[in-house]
């Protein structure tokens, strides 16, 4: 059945992201916000143990199913409260133990039981649903991977290479979707529109997509392109990290703190990416940006960003909006008008985190193929800026 072998495929592909790593990588963790690969593979594999497969058996749909170690929920648990205690965020790099081999064996254990589960399954069984959960889940954590993988090896004087990959698909992304010639403005003439998941969609989507909700805009116009490299260069030659009247207030002092000059991972002329370090091409976009550094860019562009609504109603229209980088939006991550949390633990899956985040749009070259798609609510908070992160230009309609 379908379902199985795109089970079969999202796991193996999890396997294949750290194919490349040295023993040495799988327990790397270069800060608090990022997990270890090893992690990765474990909490993606407690998911699934933790909400599907236990609950199944419970009710009789499976038999002999032997759980990890209940230690290992502690571990292995994220964020979610109802579950249980966890392991504090920062401390997934300490995590030697369980072994590697161990972790692997757990996940051929729970890839073995989901597809008897399918197997003996109804169609319309509702754990379908949580399954289907667990699979997004784990491509999220696929993207996550990578990029905590390059922050962590960013900070090796040995500047390690990961591999051509990623930043072959970067390249390949943006080249084949760039407009060409100058940048232009794509114009909306605003008005009650309605965004977010149509309800007659059956196709899967994160509750905090829904429900579908008019929003009142008025006239605007979206950039063509994303910002790029040599566009950022003119606002760091122009003095953009030194001009306080540019930042948020919070912005500002986050750049002082921390001696910010340029986006993340630029070195020199050059950038350091999963493919070592590469030399910048003005033409590409800028990437690695936090929101605060996207809005101070777009202040002194004479613009802004867009809100979310904005984005999703011109996307379809936009080159670069799928593909190649997230894109910050002015939207801070709040529920939609009727939003309602699911019942238990998963309901703590995103609406726990509606607060101090904003929203990115669009989908980057680390997000597995089929992951994207038009109502994507992406969230992180203002500072961050080690995710696959850019920026488009918003203004409002009449500006030159």
């Amino acid at each position: 059945m379908a379902l199985a072998q795109r089970l079969s495929r999202v796991r193996q592909h999890s396997l294949e992201l750290v194919s490349p790593l040295e023993p040495e990588d799988l327990c790397l963790q270069g800060m608090a916000d990022a997990s270890p690969p090893k992690w990765h593979l474990g909490h993606t594999t407690w998911f699934f143990e933790t909400f599907v497969l236990v609950p199944a058996q419970n009710a009789g749909l499976i038999s002999g199913y032997q759980p990890a170690p209940h230690s290992w929920g502690y571990l292995f648990n994220s964020y979610y409260d109802a579950v249980g205690e966890r392991i504090a965020r920062g401390d997934r790099g300490l995590l030697s133990r369980p072994p590697i081999a161990s972790v692997l064996a757990w996940r051929q254990r729970v890839d073995g039981s989901l597809q008897q589960l399918l197997e003996g399954g109804q169609a319309d069984a509702p754990w379908l649903s949580l399954l289907e959960l667990g699979l997004q889940h784990e491509q999220q954590h696929q993207e996550l991977l990578l990029m905590d993988l390059l922050d962590g090896f960013s900070r090796n004087p040995l500047e390690p290479v990961y591999g051509d990959g990623p930043e072959q698909r970067f390249a390949g992304a943006w080249q084949q979707q760039h407009p060409g010639g100058e940048p232009q403005w794509l114009d909306h003439g605003g008005g009650l529109v309605e965004i977010g998941h149509p309800p007659g969609d059956h196709g899967f989507h994160f509750d905090n997509e829904a429900p579908r909700h008019r929003v009142w805009l008025e006239p605007f116009a979206l950039a063509d392109r994303l910002v790029s490299n040599g566009d950022f260069a003119a606002f760091i030659a122009d003095g953009g990290y030194q001009r306080p009247e540019l930042w948020m207030s919070e912005g500002w002092a986050v750049v002082s703190q921390r001696g910010w000059q340029a986006p993340r991972y630029w070195r020199d002329d050059d950038a350091y990416t999963l493919a070592g370090r590469r030399r910048r091409d003005p033409a590409a976009p800028v990437r690695h940006l936090s929101w605060f550094e996207a809005d101070a860019y777009a202040r002194w562009a004479g613009c802004r960003l867009p809100s979310e609504a904005e984005w999703e109603l011109l996307a379809p229209a936009l080159p670069q909006a799928f593909g190649v980088l997230w894109q910050w939006t002015a939207s801070p991550y709040r529920p939609y008008p009727g939003f309602a949390p699911a019942p238990g633990a998963v309901g703590e899956y995103n609406g726990k985190f509606m607060s101090s985040q904003m929203v990115l749009r669009g989908s980057c070259h680390l997000t597995p193929p089929g992951h994207d798609r038009l109502t994507y609510r992406n969230f992180f908070g203002p500072a961050d800026r080690w995710m696959a992160s850019g920026l488009r230009l918003a203004r409002d309609a009449g500006r030159p």
